[in-house]
């Protein structure tokens, strides 16, 4: 056995929120918080079983300190035992406790980890069957009574054609205790597997090169490495906060001023259009610069549940290469513990309103250090936005989005950890049926919590559909909504110097057609096309007596209009 799990009653000093009547968070004080850890008999498991070994070292916030990790995990399904051996990983890595409320709140702990080989260097590995990389996270459910909140969320997200860390669970055995039910996660970073654009060298200071890739997040300021800059555009009128913008690829110790003054440039370049009366301009606006379809995702990814920190906290964009993609992208999302209702601030409980009207109109939030951008609000009072978030609904919520579906990812995650949650409600014993910051809801078992989770998704799901069907100005004879949309998925090669192919979706069979606009808005070349059946299409052109240049490629089919730029080169 490589364990011994005793009962342990441990003396920590904790932040607690005490509450208003309305549920709303009022003081901050500071009392002793004991957690008691129950025994717990761990022999074996139907989850992989991760072990690690810090050799009598305490893991701190930052720096990660050298530790030893084994993988227990036996596929097709087998049990997983102590006592096998270590098949999966067995070697070292850096260690390091990581969060920001969950370190302060919560005496479960969750890690940032990275796999390296015995000379501290990064070891790419593939760990419970992710591609390989060596940033990884251990996620320590906590304050989400249900443990599969972000699994939930990040699944989707996946299912929909946008990235989110992909997720296995996990039981964690940490210096011979039982650490309970954790959720391997992937850290988001570039890579072809996570974030999938161009590598940056810091030897790339020109022309294209230049240009990408790059991550920047709006967060707190919190971590080993912070730098940025702030956004000389207040979140709101009279504001007192500024938007700060952080390095995250490359990360703040590895790019360079050239790199710093583009990635600057490219976001003052968008904000300056926003801020700018005719910013929702369909050739010339804001939505030349975005990808929009990306924004939409990530817009209808962050209201649906509910997501309190949505916008301002852990929110993530990204941009590659100019002949890869100029647009600026949206994502991928990140940390949804306080979504689906279990929040008892910023209006989290209620299964009505857009959390972003909340943040824009609620005098409470004002006081808040982390707001929204301004940028924001401006985008989702574009009818056109509202076009196509109403349109994007309406499709995922035939597949991905459906309740059917949604309930039963949430009824094989909770089969799959039924065994193990147990034993973490064992190992953390004043949880299920304890109020946890920030709690809504208490429930009296774990059942109780995901049924109550699920009726909060049937309401919210009810209030969307309702809400976004008014944006949705076509229907059919009989007076049901019907679900249009229309995608641009990629123009390539971009530059390109013969034929440009335009791949796109629609769901109708409605006539397309297809402007080139040049940089001053004028059009220069038209294609006209009907696509007969809804689905996947492509269009090419081929460019005659034009100068070498860039343009506007202007989808549309008659209501819904995509754009992307485009580079013609002789």
């Amino acid at each position: 056995m490589r364990t011994s799990i005793l009962p342990v009653r441990r003396q920590n000093t904790a932040r607690v929120a005490r509450r208003s009547g309305m549920g709303r968070i009022m003081v901050w004080i500071t009392l002793p918080l004991t957690v008691v850890i129950a025994q717990v008999n761990f022999t074996s498991s139907n989850l992989p079983i991760v072990v690690i070994d810090t050799e009598g070292q305490t893991i701190p916030d930052e720096p990660k300190i050298r530790a030893r990790m084994g993988i227990i995990w036996n596929p097709a399904n087998a049990r997983n035992l102590m006592t096998d051996p270590f098949n999966n990983y067995d070697g070292a890595i850096g260690i390091e406790v990581r969060g920001s409320s969950s370190q302060y709140f919560y005496p479960k702990k969750q890690y940032g980890f990275e796999t390296i080989d015995d000379a501290g260097e990064n070891k790419d590995v593939s760990l419970l069957g992710l591609p390989a990389e060596n940033d990884w996270i251990l996620h320590a459910p906590y304050g989400d009574k249900t443990l599969i909140r972000n699994a939930l969320i990040y699944q989707l997200s996946n299912e929909i054609g946008r990235y989110a860390s992909r997720c296995r669970f996990c039981e964690l055995v940490l210096n011979g205790e039982y650490a309970g039910l954790y959720i391997l996660m992937e850290k988001i970073k570039r890579g072809k597997n996570r974030v999938a654009i161009s590598k940056l060298e810091p030897q790339e200071i020109s022309g294209d090169d230049l240009t990408g890739g790059y991550i920047v997040k709006i967060d707190k300021l919190e971590g080993s490495e912070i730098d940025g800059w702030y956004s000389p555009f207040l979140p709101y009128p009279g504001a007192h906060q500024h938007i700060y913008y952080q390095y995250h690829y490359p990360k703040a110790s590895a790019i360079v001023t050239e790199q710093r003054q583009y990635i600057q440039g490219v976001v003052a370049n968008f904000e300056e259009l926003m801020n700018r009366p005719d910013y929702a301009d369909p050739v010339t606006g804001y939505r030349t610069l975005i990808d929009l379809p990306s924004a939409v995702d990530f817009f209808l990814l962050n209201e649906f549940p509910k997501n309190v920190d949505a916008y301002r906290l852990s929110a993530f964009l990204y941009k590659d290469k100019d002949s890869d993609d100029p647009t600026l992208h949206f994502g991928p999302i990140w940390d949804f513990d306080l979504s689906y209702g279990n929040a008892n601030y910023y209006n989290g409980w209620l299964t009505d309103g857009w959390q972003l009207d909340y943040f824009r109109e609620a005098a409470e939030f004002r006081s808040d250090g982390f707001q929204v951008p301004f940028w924001w609000s401006k985008i989702a009072a574009d009818p056109a936005f509202l076009d196509s978030a109403a349109a994007r609904w309406q499709v995922l919520r035939q597949n991905q989005l459906s309740r059917t579906h949604i309930y039963a990812v949430m009824d094989s995650m909770t089969a799959l950890i039924q065994e193990a949650r147990v034993r973490n409600f064992q190992r953390w014993n004043e949880v299920i049926g304890y109020w946890v910051w920030p709690n809504y809801y208490v429930g009296a078992t774990y059942l109780e919590e995901v049924n109550w989770m699920k009726q909060w998704i049937y309401h919210r799901l009810n209030w969307m559909d309702q809400t976004l069907a008014q944006y949705n100005r076509l229907h059919s004879t009989t007076g049901d909504a019907v679900c249009r949309d229309l995608r641009l998925e990629r123009c390539y090669p971009n530059p390109f110097n013969n034929q440009l192919t335009i791949n796109f979706t629609t769901t109708t069979t409605d006539g397309i057609k297809l402007t080139i606009y040049n940089l001053a808005g004028g059009p220069v070349d038209q294609i006209f096309y009907q696509p007969g059946v809804p689905g996947n299409h492509s269009l090419f052109w081929q460019p005659r007596h034009i100068a070498s240049g860039v343009y506007w490629a202007v989808l549309t089919d008659g209501t819904l209009s995509r754009i992307q730029k485009v580079l013609f080169l002789k």
